[in-house]
């Protein structure tokens, strides 16, 4: 252990024999710290906010302290820490660097603001009908809303059909025996883009009357910036997924209110997709 006076002297060499890399050093594992504590607080993650402080600070002691003090050891082992959080985040992250690779859309006038929300309101109106019709019968069904980022394997293991949105066609494809049935279905914006899809499951754990397209509606919802609408086969329940946190009994106010958040984020300027 060191005293005192060792404590001091090494401070004092490392002032003596500063060098500007010091200097570049610290900011860039204050900026992964920082980075750190920002991504944790963001995903309502506070108390691991506290267990990484307290590494740091506990590992910063025991160095001060060590017969062996090396401070290249202790900038690696803060780095591999940082890191170690991050991966615990990595979702959360690449959803939020798509948020920002994506395009600003330039803001619309108030014509085209109308003419978008008109369109959007008969989106919703017809999936709301829809979705009602399907929980009222015990039909199951899978709907993803895309912000067209999702996998071009996802898309293209179902059948493309860019057609406009209905309440008819969204039920006659989730009719049981139907060809398409069993997958999923995928909305761009105003369209249809595809039904039959195959989608990745969740490996978390959830109760057993989580069946396979419940654990699809959470599963591709923690791969790419989606939402997705479920209606259980056996109970009629409606449930909502966002960011791998699904919401059930969701009534028809409930699932329009969702709707409007997608429609109000994926409608761009000219009201095109």
């Amino acid at each position: 252990m060191h005293t005192g006076a060792e404590i001091w002297e090494a401070v004092k060499n490392v002032f003596l024999q500063f060098h500007w890399t010091y200097v570049v050093e610290g900011i860039i594992l204050f900026l992964l710290m920082y980075y750190v504590i920002k991504v944790l607080y963001e995903n309502n993650a506070k108390r691991l906010i506290a267990v990484y402080a307290s590494l740091v600070l506990l590992m910063g002691v025991v160095a001060v302290f060590s017969a062996n003090f090396d401070v290249t050891f202790y900038c690696v082992f803060l780095m591999l820490l940082s890191f170690f959080f991050l991966m615990l985040f990595n979702i959360e992250i690449k959803r939020s660097v798509w948020r920002i690779a994506k395009p600003t859309a330039a803001q619309p006038d108030a014509a085209a603001k109308t003419r978008i929300s008109v369109r959007a309101d008969e989106c919703i109106a017809g999936i709301v009908k829809a979705v009602q019709s399907l929980s009222k019968n015990n039909i199951g069904a899978l709907i993803v809303l895309s912000n067209g980022n999702l996998p071009r394997e996802i898309v293209e293991s179902g059948v493309t059909l860019n057609s406009a949105i209905s309440n008819q066609l969204i039920e006659g494809i989730f009719i049981p025996k139907a060809p398409l049935h069993d997958g999923a279905m995928i909305i761009f914006g105003d369209k249809i883009q595809a039904a039959g899809c195959f989608l990745p499951l969740t490996q978390r754990e959830f109760p057993k009357d989580y069946g396979t397209r419940h654990r699809a509606g959470i599963g591709v919802t923690e791969v790419a910036d989606v939402m997705t609408v479920i209606v259980s086969e056996e109970t009629g329940i409606v449930s909502v997924v966002k960011r791998g946190v699904i919401t059930r009994y969701v009534d028809s106010d409930g699932l329009k209110k969702f709707l409007r958040e997608y429609y109000w984020k994926e409608f761009n300027a000219e009201g095109k997709k």
